[in-house]
């Protein structure tokens, strides 16, 4: 039996694609590689295309044993979504009920979704747990959170079974060093700090420095790639046991600021460079960071790497070995 991986050629899909290949798991990679990369698969089978595509998933449940879904697929920039809903919706919304439809039709009854801490929107609380209020102030987040609720019908009409992992701040790469982070455009912290450090940027941009924390600067929650791969495999696994449908935060429990990352690149690098304060972004909440026991309860998830020394250490060699992404050394 095989886990179907949408999205597997992605920055989370590859690193959980690499997790399942070490347990010895079968996979099956659907992905258009609109933002993916090909040379992340370290191993898989391989069917490009679009999640939209009717006739391909069919064909992709027909000639292929699936067990499983890990479901990946998805746009996933907040300010493009504010500027392009439509193509938000169709892609996540409407790509995620073709998938649906086509596990219905194939009698495949286990998905594990990637969702994202947007769906909160500005947090009522810190740490935040899963039972809080879900409102989200973007179009990503939105889709994400009617991404669940259609799931949740999905179970109760159908008996599909999904678990939906909210993360927070993704970062870090593989052991190995063969698969990282590669954006086109980069909008996480930690690879902009990174590229900095390389020369290839200025400067690193501080949205803000006036936020009502201890240095002004927002705070999140950094959760290594690796870490959240293991989480996927473990939700599958739960799914497999009989577990029912059920939403599960993902995080260290650990806050860091802008300013912090920035120091800490600057140890690890060795590398000095310029910072420069810009006026704070619209909808940025001053922080965020994960309540994640209950995945560490009932999952039985306990992140390896949740040093974030070890996190930037294991992004440096990857950036450093891979100075253009996947594009070339």
């Amino acid at each position: 039996m095989a886990i179907l991986v949408t999205g597997g050629a992605g920055y989370i899909g590859s690193h959980t694609v690499a997790e399942l290949l070490d347990k010895g798991e079968e996979v099956v990679v659907l992905d258009n590689l609109q933002t993916g990369h090909r040379e992340a698969l370290l191993g898989g089978k391989l069917y490009e295309g679009d999640l939209r595509d009717k006739e391909l998933l069919k064909r992709l449940f027909t000639e292929n044993s699936i067990d499983a879904v890990i479901h990946f697929a998805a746009n996933s920039l907040v300010g493009e979504s504010m500027q392009n809903p439509v193509k938000y919706y169709d892609n996540n919304v409407y790509g995620t009920l073709c998938l649906l439809e086509a596990m219905q039709q194939a009698g495949v009854s286990k998905i594990v979704f990637s969702s994202t801490a947007a769906t909160y929107g500005e947090p009522e609380k810190v740490p935040i747990e899963e039972t809080d209020r879900t409102a989200p102030t973007n179009v990503y987040g939105e889709t994400k959170l009617s991404m669940e609720t259609m799931m949740g019908w999905f179970d109760r009409v159908l008996g599909i079974k999904y678990v939906a992992l909210r993360y927070f701040n993704a970062a870090g790469a593989h052991a190995s060093g063969k698969i990282g982070e590669d954006h086109q455009p980069e909008t996480h912290l930690i690879p902009l700090i990174l590229q900095t450090a390389l020369g290839q940027r200025e400067s690193i941009a501080v949205f803000g420095d006036d936020y009502p924390t201890e240095d002004g600067t927002c705070i999140r929650d950094y959760i290594h790639v690796s870490d959240l791969a293991d989480a996927h495999l473990r939700a599958v696994d739960y799914l497999r046991s009989g577990g029912e449908s059920n939403v599960f935060n993902l995080g260290s429990g650990n806050g860091f600021s802008v300013n912090q990352v920035i120091s800490k690149v600057k140890e690890v690098t060795g590398v000095d460079f310029a910072v420069e304060v810009k006026p704070r972004r619209a909808g940025d909440p001053a922080v965020l960071i994960a309540s994640s026991g209950k995945a560490r309860s009932v999952l039985g998830w306990n992140p390896q790497r949740e040093n974030l020394d070890d996190i930037i250490a294991s992004a440096w060699q990857w950036h450093q070995n891979h100075p253009n992404g996947y594009a070339g050394k």
